[in-house]
């Protein structure tokens, strides 16, 4: 369902440190997602909150929650955020801290890539808010190093992506880790029936609550297309998009898988150098998180990512989002080109489609409702006769030779037993001989004798 919107912060009744904080920060007004689910959050009723990405979801649960913790003397932890990417429980984190400075609030994050002894050891210091990706929060509840008797709020964030990742086995095995009396939070950018099943199992009666849903393409974002015969034409344009450097401000390009990715950063990296990063998960955390830093802060000027870090991204004034191939799944496209236009600033999205590709660039125009037209594709840039090896023809030449004596349409796989295969095996000799030496001679009483013996 729809929910009222709050305008103001004001209205949000917020104690004065996190009045304070919100306002060093520069948040002014709330964004819809925020208005309309932080009383219902606040109420502790379960609360299902969709929303398209870039629409401010973090802050619409931290602050119900953070305007909720009372002081207490022992410091367990009270409230969990389940996030499916190491960048996403860095960002969380961030913006928690910024949020909760000067009160006595903790907040720890946890990931995997991290050695357990180091979130051990951050951990100790104990935390009132983690903020951690499933696997990890459950291997540290295992080895008992959270104690999660006085957990009240569960927050799960991304939860398409996270269920996607296949992660229902171990959120399933953490919910039945924690009290059952428990306020459940969930924010996604798509409804699947996955998510359904996960609410029907876990959730009391959700207040549901729906803004600006996956699929709804966000104004400020402009979106444009080029129709490129094959992958080496595709990585020609790009170059020549990225050469531009005064309209291609911040780039982030988007890559279907690790491999390809690779290909793409190393013929890219000589003409680029020092100005491009590559982000993927066979990197180590340490090398994302130095790349990521450094284009946030505008120290390099191109990231080349593949969808791991298409959620959970928050870096401002993304100029343009590169979709290098056309995802199979509309709603990752919507994920994609999220990463621009945030916090209502302009955006631009350019779509790199071949032949084979068309009909997923359709499905989504459908999820949209608005076609992505197609720009002339630029007279300065080589189209090249080059196939990548996953674009070249693969074809089955059986061995002429080897398939001779075979019937040709039982294909390569069969050929005649050799005799000695052929005869069937009875046992041993040895078994056999003692058998016909001291079998029992066949009587009336035998049942198998007088099978058909009657009349």
């Amino acid at each position: 369902m729809d929910a009222p919107l709050t305008t103001s912060f004001e209205e949000f009744n917020l104690n004065t440190p996190l009045k304070n904080n919100l306002s060093e920060v520069g948040f002014e007004v709330p964004t819809p997602i925020q208005g309309a689910t932080y009383a219902s959050v606040l109420s502790g009723q379960d609360v299902l909150g969709l929303a398209q990405t870039g629409t401010g979801k973090t802050l619409a649960y931290l602050l119900p929650i953070l305007n909720d913790l009372k002081f207490a003397k022992e410091k367990t932890v009270r409230a969990l955020v389940i996030v499916p990417t190491r960048e996403l429980v860095s960002q969380v984190v961030e913006e928690a801290e910024k949020i909760c400075q000067n009160t006595f609030i903790r907040v720890c994050g946890v990931h995997g890539g991290n050695s357990m002894k180091k979130d051990r050891d951050a951990l100790a210091q104990s935390a009132d808010i983690i903020v951690a990706t499933p696997g990890r929060l459950y291997d540290l509840f295992l080895a008992r190093v959270i104690k999660y008797a006085a957990i009240k709020k569960v927050v799960i964030d991304e939860v398409d992506v996270m269920l996607d990742l296949g992660f229902r086995f171990q959120l399933t095995n953490i919910f039945d880790l924690l009290p059952k009396k428990r306020q459940h939070i969930m924010f996604s950018a798509t409804m699947t029936d996955e998510i359904e099943s996960l609410i029907s199992d876990f959730f009391i009666a959700p207040k549901r609550i729906y803004i600006a849903m996956s699929g709804t393409p966000l104004k400020n974002i402009a979106q444009t297309a080029y129709a490129v015969p094959n992958y080496y034409t595709k990585v020609n344009l790009l170059q020549h998009l990225l050469e531009q450097e005064e309209t291609f401000k911040k780039v982030l390009v988007f890559v279907s898988n690790k491999k390809i990715a690779d290909r793409i950063y190393e013929q890219l990296e000589p003409v680029f150098e020092k100005n491009i990063g590559i982000v993927h998960a066979n990197k180590t955390q340490n090398h994302r998180n130095r790349v990521l830093s450094a284009f946030d802060a505008g120290r390099i000027r191109i990231v080349i990512a593949t969808d791991l870090v298409a959620r959970g991204l928050d870096i401002d004034q993304i100029s343009h989002v590169i979709n290098f191939d056309t995802p199979k799944y509309p709603e990752n496209y919507m994920h994609r080109i999220g990463r621009t236009g945030r916090a209502n600033a302009d955006g631009n999205s350019i779509l790199l489609h071949n032949p084979e590709e068309l009909a997923y660039k359709e499905a989504i125009e459908t999820l949209m409702q608005i076609a992505v037209p197609d720009l002339e594709f630029p007279k300065e840039v080589p189209v090249s006769i080059q196939l990548a090896p996953e674009e070249q023809p693969h074809t089955f030449e059986p061995d002429s030779d080897k398939l001779q004596g075979r019937d040709p349409s039982l294909g390569s796989g069969f050929h005649e037993k050799s005799e000695k295969n052929k005869q069937e095996n009875q046992g041993g000799s040895y078994k056999r001989i003692i058998a016909k030496k001291y079998k029992k001679p066949k009587t009336r009483g035998d049942k198998n004798y007088n099978k058909g013996k009657r009349k």
